[in-house]
């Protein structure tokens, strides 16, 4: 495969990617197989998907708060305990074995299952649910935080979850999680960068089709598109697990 058609597979993967990620969460699930397809390590390909993760949430940041819907008031209260796990995360997940972060991130995908297959109850179930204390609040943030600095795909359904709970809209959730996932994203990257796990080359591909699908994204949800991409998230995260953990 020459580089400029490996440029444009990676620009058209980030493009759809970055739609679902804005939509809901997941859309690395895309990327990053990629990344590993033309034969980056994991954990290379982990730290260069981030650098297109990152365009993409500064874009549809923008798109929402242009529409109106400013998501930085409502992730402010959240902000440190993520940023502090996303840290620990990025660290942990840039000094262990390609082999390991395959198998771990694996494994992370068969968990991310559960919350999907469950969304379509959750407006039901944040109408019963007592609230957290501050505690258990910052505790959950900064385990997502964890979970996003070391794996990254996926951690806006974590994100929507956790702020669905609170009883907020799904439109309005998106617009506070793509704060917080371009504020995860960005503590980071540069952990990655120092470590030497990210190709520019092909970062620059990613960072042109997520930010384009960070503005399509933001534009979809806000006509309350989410709801149309979860089967194909389940169907991803299955098939990218099995083949994560050597099932094919």
């Amino acid at each position: 495969m020459d580089e400029w058609t490996t440029w444009i597979l990676l620009a058209g993967g980030g493009l759809v990617a970055g739609v679902i990620n804005t939509l809901a969460g997941g859309g690395s699930l895309i990327t990053m197989p990629l990344l590993v397809l033309i034969g980056l390590p994991a954990t290379t390909a982990n730290g260069t998907n981030r650098i297109g993760v990152l365009f993409q949430n500064l874009v549809s940041t923008w798109r929402f708060r242009r529409e109106g819907l400013d998501g930085l008031r409502g992730a402010a209260p959240v902000l440190l305990p993520v940023l502090l796990g996303s840290v620990v995360g990025a660290s942990i997940a840039s000094q262990i074995s390609a082999d390991l972060y395959r198998q771990v991130f694996g494994v992370a995908m068969i968990g991310l299952l559960y919350p999907m297959l469950r969304g379509s109850r959750a407006g039901n179930e944040k109408q019963t649910a007592a609230p957290r204390s501050r505690l258990m609040n910052a505790l959950t943030f900064f385990g997502i935080g964890l979970y996003g600095g070391a794996l990254q795909a996926g951690v806006g359904l974590f994100l929507i979850a956790a702020l669905a709970r609170s009883g907020l809209d799904l439109v309005r959730a998106n617009s506070i999680k793509v704060v917080i996932v371009g504020a995860l994203t960005l503590v980071a990257v540069p952990v990655f960068i120092a470590h030497g796990q990210v190709d520019w080359k092909l970062a620059s591909a990613l960072v042109v089709g997520f930010a384009m699908g960070g503005e399509l994204g933001a534009r979809a949800t806000i006509r309350g598109g989410e709801r149309l991409i979860r089967p194909v998230l389940v169907l991803a995260v299955i098939a990218l697990s099995g083949r994560m953990l050597g099932v094919y």
